[in-house]
């Protein structure tokens, strides 16, 4: 059994739906130390004058020392309309916007007060539209606890987990033997980011997945799965 472990992302990258797909179970890691300029309430979108920013405006105090499941959004802007029609004026032309921009529209129409929430959201309705299905369950529901290995370890053993497919950054703090002596191999992901159609030119690689819905619909998943190490 594989299990993926990964903090939540506001629209992601393609490759945390490429470690989503690749496990049996997936873990949002929601109750550890929210980081500041990660990608948690910010992806990218292309432009004609190349990509830019979509980023949900966050209430500022002690954000150093609040995990990622209690960070609040700051809706005294009006940053999902600001969003909402981003999305459309630079996918408004892309082949599939009509069978994408429906997600968004929903999202975007909705009241959101706490970060988690509409990460969430856009994780499983992505979920839903590249037809990817697997138990998600959030790491703030079962209050293991332990060092940074640890921690990891506890909730592959949790669960029966024997691999454990970890981002490519976890090499440079995973402990493989500390995994290997509790009978779970540790492999790390080795994306190869595929170059598909876009808007505007010359290829834009790492932006959210939402580029590639629009410009691909239902073909995403095998675009997003085409190429790996």
């Amino acid at each position: 059994m594989t299990i993926g472990i990964l903090q939540p992302g506001y629209l992601p990258w393609l490759g945390f739906f490429e470690q989503l797909y690749r496990s049996d179970l997936f873990v949002i890691y929601d109750d550890v130390t929210f980081d500041k300029g990660g990608w948690r309430n910010r992806n990218r979108i292309k432009t004609p004058g190349g990509w830019c920013w979509l980023t949900v405006p966050l209430e500022q105090e002690n954000l150093t020392a609040t995990l990622v499941k209690d960070v609040k959004i700051n809706n005294r802007t009006d940053w999902k309309k600001k969003h909402l029609a981003s999305i459309a004026q630079y996918y408004r032309k892309a082949r599939f916007f009509t069978e994408t921009i429906g997600i968004f529209e929903e999202a975007y129409g909705k009241h959101w007060e706490m970060l988690i929430d509409i990460d969430m959201f856009f994780i499983r309705r992505l979920m839903e539209f590249l037809e990817i299905d697997r138990p998600l369950v959030c790491s703030s529901s079962l209050a293991i606890e332990g060092d940074r290995n640890g921690r990891l370890i506890s909730l592959c053993m949790h669960f029966g987990a024997d691999r454990f497919y970890e981002g490519k950054a976890g090499a440079a703090y995973i402990e493989e033997e500390r995994f290997r002596s509790h009978g779970i191999e540790v492999l790390f992901q080795e994306y190869v980011h595929p170059v598909y159609t876009q808007l505007y030119g010359e290829f834009v690689p790492y932006l959210s997945v939402a580029d590639l819905t629009f410009n691909h619909g239902k073909e995403s998943l095998p675009i997003l799965l085409s190429q790996r190490r």
